[in-house]
């Protein structure tokens, strides 16, 4: 965990623009006051809109009376029944939140897999294996597949890739930058759904949920794999290029040796005991078969308890599409990641000696829920500030005329998506949290791309190119001060402003080409994954 490394030097003041977006965001509180501020906001909002007669047309809905669209009005927060719903439905406005049960489950898994050392033992068994002209793009790839293991990611794969580089002859700062890139500005692209996306696709559905523009509309933890794979694969190279080509010349040649930084405080899993941590890597690769297999055995098996056999039943052959029998698999994926994380760590763990018995199994499994307890706070305020705004009306109605001004414009829809991923990557230089951005933005964003011809799949895909891509130049990262750390244990004199600007480049080359495979992949409307198309009509439409 970050809190174990030791605190940072205090860099000097910056300069320039990164020195008004790091004063700018040290200004802005908490992102759990945030939202009660927001919240504040959002009342005396809705009073003023209440007033004023602010409305605006259903795109779906008909109003019964008149036979035409169902007018949407504007209603104060401070009506007797939205007081009254705050107060009688607090318990389920919280735990009805949809992020909160999917990432929850997840993470209960999860949290075997990186206290047993599963996590942080493949990786580094990973990048060690990896010949030395192939070490940045291993490096790389297994930084951005770590991102499921959360903080091993950041405290064991960085610090190590310094090591390694400097053990193959290789400027040790061009390990760290790699890994980060990877790990941090990465941290959307991946070979497959985890956690992330667990975490915006419940915020996602919450949106959909809230503006009542597609009530069929479910979560699919697979909403974003063929995009997220794709970016993987963009990714990797553009990482390669700037380390090798515009990172590392830049740096010189390394001349501290292969030890200069390993001071002992340096993770590295696999050093105490390598026979232990194979036969656990082993044993955890049979646990992963095993779950693998037991979900094929439920798809293709008797009964097929993850397909509905019976979802095409009175709908021509034409119109049925495979996805619609295979949906109860993809809302599967939750439980299945939960699955496999928690018996590949445990199974890692009773090999390897870390795991002795099942108290050990269920301690580790509290203690990852005591990690969560900072996230469970900013749910429940994000859960009522969502909420808040769907009984105010404000977020269709906003997202009715957003769409409606953007349409006005005549800009093409790729160049929507691609506005949408730079807003976000402009707001996490400010607000560093994933989840607390996509609660505020999508209430808004989700429904008004909807109206626009964009599915929500590929409302989070855009938002997730943006919230990455500058994730490695903000201070106000949670993780940047523990970067700056293992940067210092090589050059003692290494600043803020020396992580900023080495970092940049990776930056600017993540932003720009996610941009563009996004509004190519909407201008060629490939599915952003299985049953997830980019492109959307809403029902009855007839789009």
């Amino acid at each position: 965990m970050a809190s174990a490394a030791p605190e940072a030097q205090q860099p000097q003041g910056m300069t320039g623009f990164l020195g008004w977006v790091e004063r700018s965001g040290n200004r802005l509180p908490d992102p759990v006051f945030l939202f009660f501020y927001l919240i504040i906001a959002l009342i005396v909002i809705s009073i003023i809109a209440d007033m004023s007669g602010v409305s605006a047309l259903h795109p779906t809905s008909i109003d019964e009376a008149t036979g035409g669209p169902e007018q949407i009005v504007a209603v104060s927060l401070l009506a007797a029944e939205n007081i009254q719903r705050l107060w009688v439905e607090m318990p389920k406005t919280f735990t009805h939140f949809h992020p909160l049960g999917y990432v929850l489950v997840v993470m209960l898994g999860a949290g075997v897999a990186e206290r047993s050392g599963f996590f942080a033992a493949g990786m580094a068994s990973a990048v060690k294996s990896a010949p030395t002209a192939l070490l940045t793009p291993v490096v790389a790839l297994v930084a951005m597949i770590g991102n499921h293991a959360a903080d091993a990611g950041y405290v064991v794969l960085i610090p190590l890739a310094g090591i390694l580089f400097a053990a193959a002859g290789r400027h040790p700062m061009a390990g760290i930058a790699a890994a980060f890139a990877g790990v941090s500005g990465g941290f959307s692209a991946n070979i497959s759904p985890g956690q992330l996306d667990a975490l915006l696709f419940g915020i996602t559905e919450e949106a959909v949920a809230a503006s009542a523009l597609d009530p069929t509309w479910t979560a699919n933890l697979a909403g974003n794999w063929y995009f997220i794979a794709a970016m993987t694969v963009l990714f990797l190279p553009i990482i390669w290029y700037v380390t090798d080509k515009v990172i590392e010349p830049r740096l010189g040649p390394w001349t501290g040796g292969a030890s200069a930084g390993a001071d002992g405080t340096s993770p590295d899993p696999t050093a105490e005991d390598g026979a232990a941590a194979s036969k656990g890597l082993r044993a955890a690769g049979l646990a992963a078969l095993f779950v693998v297999g037991l979900w094929l055995l439920m798809v293709f098996g008797p009964g097929t308890p993850l397909v509905n056999e019976a979802a095409c039943d009175g709908i021509p052959a034409s119109d049925c599409s495979i996805h619609s029998q295979l949906r109860p698999l993809y809302q599967s994926l939750v439980g299945g990641f939960f699955l496999l994380f928690l018996l590949t760590g445990w199974a890692y763990g009773r090999a390897s000696g870390s795991i002795k018995n099942h108290r050990d199994l269920v301690n580790m499994m509290a203690e990852s829920m005591k990690d969560m307890g900072y996230y469970l706070v900013l749910a429940f305020a994000a859960a009522h500030f969502v909420a808040m705004f769907n009984w105010s009306n404000l977020g269709l109605i906003s997202a009715v005329h957003g769409a409606a001004a953007i349409e006005s414009t005549g800009l093409p829809l790729p160049l929507v998506l691609g506005l949408m991923v730079l807003f976000a990557g402009l707001l996490n230089l400010f607000v560093g949290s994933a989840s607390a951005k996509w609660a505020l933005l999508a209430p808004i964003l989700v429904p008004m791309l909807m109206l626009l011809g964009i599915s929500p799949e590929g409302a989070t895909a855009a938002y997730r190119v943006g919230d990455s891509a500058t994730n490695i130049i903000t201070p106000l990262m949670v993780y940047f001060p523990l970067i700056l750390v293992f940067a210092q244990r090589w050059q003692p004199s290494f600043g803020l402003g020396s992580l900023t600007a080495i970092m940049l480049p990776y930056s600017v080359w993540l932003l720009i080409s996610g941009t563009v495979l996004i509004v190519i992949w909407f201008y060629l409307g490939i599915p952003l994954g299985p049953d997830a198309p980019v492109g959307y009509s809403l029902p009855g439409s007839g789009g």
